[in-house]
């Protein structure tokens, strides 16, 4: 239905992520992916989804060339966990000692999209409540070790492993934690497919 409403738009993921890009295809929508390099980079005054709608907004904005029947969608995504956004690891050690943080603790998982097209921009967020039981060292060091985390927020994927033996409680949309708000999305992509 919304792949019919959609026909005479172009929907361009800005987003390298095969999470976001499985998504969009499982929505059975026509869609490219157009990327463009954002030094993510937001003030330090901002907190929680203020973060992630500022970051997905910047990525919006550097694509300029955008046209008429354009529908650009961008996205962030980061870990909230005591009063600090964990976005991606720095490298093996920053992994370790964020998922040594999460265990056996609750954090926020929150993302934000942008939605942009010729003449209007709406931003919107999703934020869910992940509960992970207590990991011993060796587990979290034999998913990093196998799994290299290392292009997640949080550096976890709830998709892979992890999210199998470590999850004891979601509160939320388990697709905001994959990395997309999904049916908000399509909720925002039928607005505009219907023109309501």
């Amino acid at each position: 239905m919304l792949r019919e409403k959609l026909k005479g738009y172009n929907v361009i993921l800005a987003s390298g992520s095969p999470r976001r890009q499985q998504y969009l295809k499982e929505l059975d929508i026509d869609f490219e992916v157009r990327l463009k390099d954002v030094e993510e980079i937001y003030p330090e005054t901002l907190r929680g989804a203020e973060i992630t709608d500022f970051l997905a907004l910047l990525k919006a904005s550097a694509l300029t060339d955008i046209a008429g029947n354009d529908i650009v969608i961008t996205s962030d995504t980061i870990v909230w966990y005591n009063n600090r956004a964990l976005g991606k690891p720095k490298d093996y050690d920053d992994a370790l000692a964020m998922l040594t943080a999460l265990s056996g603790n609750t954090h926020k998982v929150i993302t934000s999209v942008c939605l942009k097209t010729i003449n209007n921009t709406v931003v919107f967020n999703e934020t869910t409540s992940v509960t992970f039981n207590t990991l011993s060292e060796e587990e979290i060091k034999y998913y990093l070790d196998n799994y290299k985390p290392f292009d997640k927020a949080g550096a976890y994927g709830i998709q892979e492993w992890i999210g199998l033996v470590a999850i004891a409680e979601i509160q939320g949309s388990y697709a905001n934690v994959v990395g997309l708000p999904i049916d908000k999305l399509y909720h925002h992509l039928k607005e505009i497919a219907f023109g309501i």
